[in-house]
């Protein structure tokens, strides 16, 4: 008893392997356009002298690698813009510590100007009073600016300049 062998099988044997030309014919006609019409299937297999089913799963084959080769750039790119976002954002974060470590420090400033007690505010006035003082009440508390006449030049508490330009 003989087995028979499939007719895949020799459908394969039969079946002609693409030349380079006609690889080129054929992915000029893809580029134009990539689906395949009746009409344009007859007529490239005509003009290339194989099988019209063997342009049509040559067509399907190749818009399934432009899909790959379509998503693996688009991948690409997107795994660059992740990379630059991902980067920026940890700059930011960086960023945003830095800027919490400056608002501490500001914190800590001011609560340590709210402890000062007036007692020694007016220590400090007293200090000036011999040149001239001016004591102004602010939202946190009074402020009091020394004006040394000898030097030109004014001296301030709590590090606020009075007379420095405002912006």
């Amino acid at each position: 008893m003989e087995i028979s062998q499939p007719k895949k099988h020799l459908q394969k044997s039969n079946k002609k392997r693409l030349t380079n030309e006609q690889v080129m014919l054929l992915e000029t006609s893809f580029n134009f356009n990539n689906k395949l019409d009746s009409t344009r299937k007859s007529q490239l297999a005509q003009e290339l002298g194989v099988p019209a089913r063997q342009i049509a799963i040559w067509y399907q084959n190749k818009r399934a690698r432009w899909r790959n080769q379509s998503l693996e750039t688009e991948h690409q790119a997107l795994q660059h813009r992740l990379e630059r976002v991902s980067s920026e954002k940890d700059r930011l974060e960086r960023e945003v510590e830095r800027l919490k470590g400056e608002l501490e420090k500001a914190k800590e400033m001011l609560v340590s100007s709210k402890t000062m007690n007036y007692a020694s505010l007016q220590t400090f006035s007293s200090s000036c009073d011999d040149v001239g003082s001016s004591s102004l009440l602010g939202d946190h508390g009074d402020f009091y600016v020394c004006f040394d006449d000898q030097q030109f030049n004014h001296k301030s508490i709590i590090g606020h300049d009075f007379f420095a330009r405002s912006m």
